[in-house]
């Protein structure tokens, strides 16, 4: 009887484990770990501007890229970990997805040259005859100290997609709330070859991005109607996003020259420092129209010849933006691809109370870059344009619509499909 007791009790604390592990997410969001890691790029070879999707058995590549701030060269690895649509980690082992050994050494580097702040600029593509990806799917990437794994530097994400299907997103300012105010809707078909597809209501799985935004991402599984071949996805209330506005724009590619949107640039021991123009809110403006990147930005020092990868130099970038007094119920974030995985302490504006203003300060590399600020309310995760951005429904976004499906049977979400629409195009 004992026994009996005893593996009861056993099957039972397993199974109150497995509960819990079942219901503790892992954090797979981009994260910069250590404060040396600075411009962190991760881009297709053949476009930098377009979101971290790369094509199976296809002739591009995906670029990884970003400086250790430091005197010292440091020896690099990396590995991946497949998830799932939910960017959960998969229940593929690691030779399901990945070709030999799951790590590779970062061997492309070099010392910075000419700059006040010293650095080593790294970068890797995949994949690569080191690291080949097996299954498609959404991938974590962690960069670590060589002699240390447990010395995360970065995770960082990208994914990998068969193009087994088509997805063709539209983009309209006739919403199911209202005509050419304040929204944007998104719908969007998946085409597919007849019978490739055996479920699609319990098998299909649609994530909807704006912006490259996570915050404010929608996954959607029910389509609104389906065929033999395609299945139509629209007048979802779900799919309606706040238009927003045009991303801000600067540009510190010259350090002797005021470029757009800098006020000044002063040296103060030991580096350059890059005074932004004070920014207003735009919430009750005029829309005006301005070609932006969504969000991202590029690095660049127009006065040198060569690699600006290694020459252009860091600067404490000084942004303000006056509101004429606190905003009360939440806070202001600094938002572009330049802010992705920094802590809080860097990307949120603090206030200052003798000014007026909400400041931050944040070293960045020289370049062109692309931001807004976001107002998240508190209790919330997701940040809302209209408090200070405004939304105005001709504003260009992008959005990227991405296809996962995971037949009975298997053990991982396939990424099938993908695609991008940009509104007022």
């Amino acid at each position: 009887m004992n026994k009996w007791i005893r593996t009861i009790c056993l099957v039972s604390c397993a199974l109150v484990a497995v509960a819990v592990i079942a219901h503790n997410k892992v954090d797979t969001r981009t994260h910069i770990f250590n404060s040396n890691v600075r411009s962190l790029k991760v881009c297709l070879a053949s476009n930098m501007y377009l979101p971290p999707v790369l094509m199976m058995n296809s002739d591009d590549h995906l670029l990884v890229n970003f400086d250790y701030l430091d005197y010292d060269v440091h020896y690099l690895r990396y590995s991946v970990t497949h998830c799932n649509a939910n960017w959960q980690p998969s229940q593929l082992s690691e030779s399901d997805y990945v070709s030999g050994f799951n790590y590779a050494d970062i061997d492309d580097y070099a010392q910075s040259e000419g700059t006040y702040v010293h650095y080593y600029n790294y970068q890797f593509a995949l994949p690569n005859p080191d690291m080949e990806l097996l299954v498609s799917g959404n991938y974590l990437l962690t960069v670590y100290e060589e002699d240390d794994p447990d010395d995360i530097l970065f995770q960082t994400r990208f994914s990998l997609c068969e193009g087994k299907v088509g997805v063709y997103p539209e983009v309209t300012s006739r919403t199911d709330i209202e005509s050419n105010n304040r929204f944007q809707q998104v719908s969007f078909d998946v085409r597919y070859r007849t019978n490739q597809i055996r479920d699609p209501f319990t098998e299909l799985t649609c994530v909807v991005i704006q912006n490259s935004r996570l915050d404010n991402a929608v996954t959607v599984r029910r389509p609104t109607m389906a065929g033999m071949d395609y299945l139509n996805f629209s007048h979802n209330r779900d799919l309606i996003f706040p238009a927003g506005n045009e991303f801000r724009r600067f540009e510190t590619v010259s350090a002797h020259s005021i470029n757009m949107g800098v006020q000044a640039i002063r040296y103060y021991e030991p580096m350059n420092h890059a005074i932004l123009m004070v920014d207003e809110p735009r919430n009750e403006k005029q829309y005006l129209y301005d070609q932006t990147q969504f969000g991202r930005f590029t690095i660049r020092n127009a006065e040198v010849r060569g690699e600006s990868a290694v020459r252009a130099d860091y600067m404490i970038t000084h942004f303000t933006l006056n509101t004429m007094g606190k905003l009360n119920g939440g806070n202001v974030w600094l938002y572009g691809e330049f802010t992705e995985g920094y802590p809080a302490s860097q990307t949120m504006m603090k206030y200052d109370t003798s000014t007026g203003c909400y400041t931050a300060d944040i070293l960045l590399k020289q370049g062109a870059y692309n931001y807004m600020y976001l107002w998240v309310p508190d209790g919330s995760t997701v940040g809302q344009t209209s408090r200070i951005e405004g939304d105005h429904y001709e504003t260009i976004n992008e959005y990227l619509v991405m296809a996962y499906y995971h037949p009975m049977g298997e053990r991982y979400d396939r990424l099938v499909g993908f695609g991008i629409a940009r509104s007022g195009r």
